[in-house]
């Protein structure tokens, strides 16, 4: 039952994420994010419903959605971004990898909606993508970033980037850490299959600006690295 389960949920996963790209493009060149946002975040937890994946989220009472915070959170699987894009609450963008920028269709609608492209490999780039994340943030706009830079190999934590928490020290925002618990079983890097099962998007105790400014890049990094793992229920 496994394969065409899998075929299956492809099937309908791709039909209903490519009409959603569709969407959120007309949307974006007809009105401000703040209008079409909640629409295309309903859009996206509908996504989950579709594919009878349950989704608890807890921690989310929380959230000010007036008020814009720096999101970090574990990478796992293809369906964090639908995920946290549909459940974090707030005005929420995302730093992500170039190279997802240059798919078609889904780099041009992400480029639309605010997401904004980061070449890992070159530290100038880099930096200026950085720099585009913090004018984001101060208009307004959340951000999430995926310290890993790349999704795990084996439901464990690889080793955080130190250049987020750079970026974290410089910009005058709180930080909220998210741990995703489930997505692994969910879809897995290598793997095609697809086995739904019950997944978890859990949002930790706010790190204040102060606790921030108290510590150095490297023991910010190390310290969300850990109430980031104290959130993941797996492997």
């Amino acid at each position: 039952m496994r394969f065409p389960q899998s075929v299956y949920l492809w099937l309908v996963a791709s039909v209903y994420f490519i009409s959603f790209l569709f969407i959120a493009l007309g949307v974006s060149f007809l009105f401000r994010p703040e209008r079409y946002d909640p629409w295309l975040k309903k859009i996206l937890r509908c996504f989950f419903k579709v594919l009878r994946i349950p989704v608890i989220v807890e921690g989310s009472e929380q959230i000010d959605p007036t008020k814009s915070y720096l999101f970090m959170s574990n990478h796992v699987s293809l369906f964090d971004i639908p995920l946290l894009g549909g459940f974090v609450p707030g005005l929420v963008r995302g730093l992500e990898a170039q190279r997802q920028h240059r798919w078609p269709l889904y780099g041009w609608v992400m480029g639309r909606l605010g997401s904004i492209p980061i070449e890992r490999e070159n530290i100038h780039s880099s930096i200026k993508s950085m720099k585009k994340t913090e004018n984001a943030i101060n208009e307004g706009h959340s951000i999430i970033i995926l310290p890993e830079g790349h999704r795990t190999l084996d439901g464990n934590l690889k080793p955080f980037k130190k250049l987020p928490f750079y970026l974290a020290k410089k910009i005058d925002k709180d930080l909220f850490p998210i741990g995703l618990s489930g997505l692994f079983t969910l879809k897995r890097k290598g793997s095609w299959h697809i086995q739904p099962t019950t997944i978890k998007l859990k949002i930790g105790t706010i790190i204040s600006r102060e606790k921030i400014d108290a510590l150095s890049t490297r023991e910010l990094r190390d310290y969300v690295r850990d109430k980031i793992k104290d959130l993941v229920e797996e492997p």
